[in-house]
């Protein structure tokens, strides 16, 4: 796995029937991707989940995708 890089900014927009997020890195660097309303409502879910949970001292990696 690649090192992560600090996100400076999200921006987010429909684009047809998707939602597209454009991830900003403190470099300068874009990446873009494209999801389906059910993709963001699952995110925000999670989001909300890991924003509602105590904080917990970790290694800092994220966890492995399913």
């Amino acid at each position: 796995m690649t090192a992560g890089n600090k996100l400076a900014r999200i921006l987010a927009t429909r684009t047809g029937e998707a939602i597209e997020l454009a991830f900003v890195t403190e470099d300068g660097r874009t990446t873009r991707v494209l999801a389906s309303d059910d993709q963001i409502d699952r995110l925000v879910d999670e989001l909300e989940d890991i924003l509602n949970s105590p904080a917990e001292t970790g290694s800092g990696e994220p966890p492995a995708a399913a």
